[in-house]
């Protein structure tokens, strides 16, 4: 087994054009994030954690933000492109499990969309839970979105305990 840690944040676009996107699943009405890509927060710390576990470096070795490729990428596409890496490697993804910290857009109401999105994309459960900054520091004051994941991977031709 190999356990890895992703984090992510971004703050928030001054375009009001530029649609929200977390964990894959747009948010309408709500402000966007700033970022290379479409600036998926819940996307990018998944790949990370997966990453991470897997020895693989993380998403910005990947996927540079100087990258004229990746401007505006789907992060789904990008996470899936990660998936398939840690496969290659011989891991299978056992789970993951996200945090999201936000003041708004509240992530209980769209909690089964993401997890069913992400887990979709990664091939294995994955969990959300959005917890609030209590108005402290950037976040708190609706600055923008990070998001925490733990990633568990597993050698599937390993035997078992």
């Amino acid at each position: 087994m190999r356990v890895g840690q992703g984090f992510d944040v971004h703050r928030f676009s001054d375009d009001p054009g530029r649609p929200l996107v977390l964990g894959g699943v747009v948010f309408e009405g709500e402000r966007g994030l700033d970022g290379h890509s479409d600036a998926d927060a819940v996307a990018h710390a998944v790949a990370d954690a997966l990453l991470g576990a897997a020895g693989l470096g993380d998403l910005g070795s990947w996927f540079p933000d100087d990258d004229p490729a990746t401007a505006g990428a789907d992060s789904m596409v990008l996470l899936g492109a990660v998936v398939a890496a840690v496969r290659a490697e011989g891991w299978s993804v056992a789970n993951v499990d996200c945090t999201v910290v936000c003041e708004a857009p509240r992530i209980g109401p769209r909690r089964d969309e993401l997890q069913a999105c992400l887990s979709d994309v990664v091939g294995a459960p994955v969990t959300v839970k959005g917890k609030r900054a209590e108005a402290l520091g950037a976040l708190g004051r609706r600055e923008g979105i990070a998001c925490l994941a733990v990633g568990l991977l597993v050698d599937p031709g390993a035997a078992g305990p």
